[in-house]
């Protein structure tokens, strides 16, 4: 009896070895692996000229993949769930989504978490969804987080294909994705996020110089290397794009507050994923930083929204734009839409390129 008792356990261990041995496997074959910089595709079209001394109406928001509104918790953030929304749910969140765009209407638009064949997301091409909203503007699509079945928690996240999108009104010349240091290494790495630079660049009317644009998302779950790692490449494409005299706009999700932003109304909360601090000093060059501390740009996740305590969530300014001296601030404010669709507010701003 003992002797088929262990023979049963042996097979049963065996047999999880080699699940495991063909996850793996799986997970290495189809591993998402992308150059250090990568030519993206230009889709669209717009045919509005850039010229200096005109308003220019930019917005960015992450938006949570369509699927992190007022209803979502989240595991990674003290929360319970994984799946967080079912098809009508992506689909209202969306739609929110496109009314504060319509609502603002923004020459350019960063997008971070943008899934286009996600589990999570009910594999709605949500890309494609804004693509059709914004015609008459060019845009491009840049992958951070790829992968063909991601097999935690349980139930498993399953499918990712998510990235950021930038749109343009303006008749813009190149697109390319520039790979940013990955914090982890294997086998974490091949069922992790390859985050990246989407650089896009536009010409200004009359002038040498060009409009640069750095739609960004920099890492969350790391123990802070990754972020800081990250950081100083940016800051390196930042100081290299403003010794050519170009004008230059990084903007998005940070994971980080900018040293210059007043974060008191947003104190620390023990037992809850805090965010790093960009010290702004540490970048060369005159730099325009700037975070709305009126609204915070992104909550918690531990818990839903919706019914909730607002007292009882921890909040966040990590969602900002960076300009280079020679771009006029006009306008800049985060919205306060209640996390309604997403569970970051989207940034807006009116700027104007200096003469």
């Amino acid at each position: 009896m003992a002797a088929k008792i262990f023979k049963g356990l042996g097979i049963a261990v065996l047999a999880v070895i080699a699940c495991l041995a063909l996850l793996i496997g799986f997970l290495s074959i189809t591993e998402y692996r992308p150059k250090d910089t990568e030519v993206l595709a230009l889709e669209g079209m717009s045919s509005k000229a850039l010229r200096t001394g005109e308003d220019v109406r930019l917005m960015s928001w992450n938006i949570g993949y369509g699927a992190l509104g007022d209803n979502a918790d989240f595991f990674m953030d003290g929360g319970k769930s994984v799946k967080t929304a079912d098809v009508k749910r992506v689909t209202d969140n969306m739609e929110g989504v496109f009314n504060e765009i319509t609502a603002f209407a923004p020459d350019i638009l960063f997008v971070q978490e943008v899934d286009r064949d996600s589990a999570r997301s009910e594999h709605i091409d949500e890309y494609f969804m804004l693509q059709a909203l914004m015609s008459g503007h060019t845009s491009s699509f840049a992958n951070n987080f790829k992968v063909a079945f991601l097999p935690y928690p349980v139930p498993p996240i399953g499918k990712v294909d998510s990235g950021i999108a930038t749109f343009s009104a303006y008749e813009t010349a190149e697109a390319e994705r520039i790979q940013l240091p990955i914090p982890f290494s294997w086998p974490m790495r091949m069922a992790n996020l390859k985050r990246c630079l989407l650089i896009s660049r536009i010409p200004v009317e009359g002038s040498e110089k060009q409009l640069v644009l750095i739609d960004l998302h920099l890492e969350a779950y790391d123990d802070g290397e990754g972020k800081a790692a990250q950081t100083r490449m940016l800051a390196q494409v930042l100081e290299e794009e403003a010794s050519k005299g170009n004008y230059v706009i990084a903007g998005g999700d940070f994971n980080q507050i900018f040293s210059s932003a007043d974060g008191s109304a947003y104190p620390a909360q023990p037992g809850k994923w805090q965010a790093g601090e960009i010290d702004v000093a540490t970048i060369a060059g005159d730099w325009q930083f700037m975070m709305d501390s009126s609204v915070p740009s992104c909550r918690s996740l531990d818990q839903p929204y919706e019914g909730a305590d607002k007292e009882s969530f921890q909040y966040y300014l990590i969602d900002g734009f960076t300009f280079s001296q020679n771009i006029q601030v006009l306008e800049f404010a985060n919205r306060d839409l209640g996390f309604v669709c997403s569970d970051h507010e989207p940034v807006e701003a009116v700027i104007r390129l200096a003469e």
